[in-house]
């Protein structure tokens, strides 16, 4: 199947869902006539609206329109949303968890034997389609899936599949790990800005810094660098988008009030 003949569905719309759905039209995988998202409450949906996304408040409208469903809920709400959609989840459906902490074997004993299923685990930049995700595919996924997953969400990022044993690693890693970039990047800044630079101006130098770097890296010595502007993330950034003070991809210096030279991350 064609990833632009698709009907997308997206039980769940929060942040990391919208940073998804913004990278696949973006780079024109799917049109948003064919995305459906739900939510409990219109909240998060006003976003999705404006990308011309169709919105329901029906999890069951999802995945009786939809061919390859995205399960994008909090994870204590996940048990209670499978036992809802069981009944309209067919062997021709596509579900694909970013719900941490639950496994493919947990997924398919809770969704009928058939269905094929997918786990992935995206990062806080894939909001602004600069993450690195991983996937792990389940017994009834072939090739055909996965390749389809990798070639939609190539679009928000670095997209690998990996035994389904490297997830908690990659959470660390990756996850966990952009914490730490941050708090590098804002600690560039304040050195900056104690030596008199401007606040606004060393964050957009010290992101910047590290961009280009990285870049560089991944391109190779002829490789384009990255760039700060044109929606990436600045050094603070991360303060507006980490999920929760304790939570995955807080930095343990931000997550105990420790700020600068007060902290070393063992790492």
């Amino acid at each position: 199947m064609e990833a632009a003949e698709l009907w997308v569905g997206f039980v769940g719309a929060g942040r990391m869902a919208g940073g998804l759905v913004r990278g696949l039209l973006q780079a024109g995988k799917v049109p948003a006539s064919n995305v459906l998202a739900s939510a409990p409450s219109d909240k998060n949906l006003d976003a999705w609206r404006e990308l011309g996304c169709r919105t329901t408040h029906c999890n069951l409208e999802v995945v009786h329109r939809s061919t390859l469903v995205f399960l994008a809920t909090k994870p204590h709400v996940l048990p209670g949303v499978l036992e809802e959609i069981r009944p309209a989840v067919g062997s021709h459906h596509i579900v694909v968890s970013l719900v941490a902490g639950v496994t493919i074997q947990t997924l398919q004993r809770l969704l009928p034997p058939s269905t094929k299923v997918l786990r992935i685990m995206p990062n806080l930049p894939c909001v602004v389609q600069a993450g690195a995700m991983v996937f792990s595919r389940g017994s009834n996924a072939g090739d055909a899936e996965s390749a389809l997953l990798q070639n939609l969400l190539s679009s928000c990022g670095l997209c690998e599949e990996v035994p389904e044993s490297y997830i908690d690693i990659h959470t660390g890693l990756s996850g966990s790990g952009v914490a730490y970039v941050y708090l590098f990047a804002e600690a560039l800044a304040e050195g900056a800005v104690k030596m008199g630079m401007p606040g606004a101006l060393a964050s957009r130098i010290a992101a910047q810094t590290l961009l280009v770097r990285c870049g560089q890296d991944a391109a190779g010595d002829g490789g384009a660098p990255g760039q700060a502007e044109g929606g990436r993330l600045h050094a603070r950034g991360y303060h507006d988008l980490r999920p929760a003070p304790a939570g995955e991809g807080s930095a343990p210096g931000h997550r105990h009030g420790c700020r600068g030279g007060g902290h070393q991350p063992g790492v």
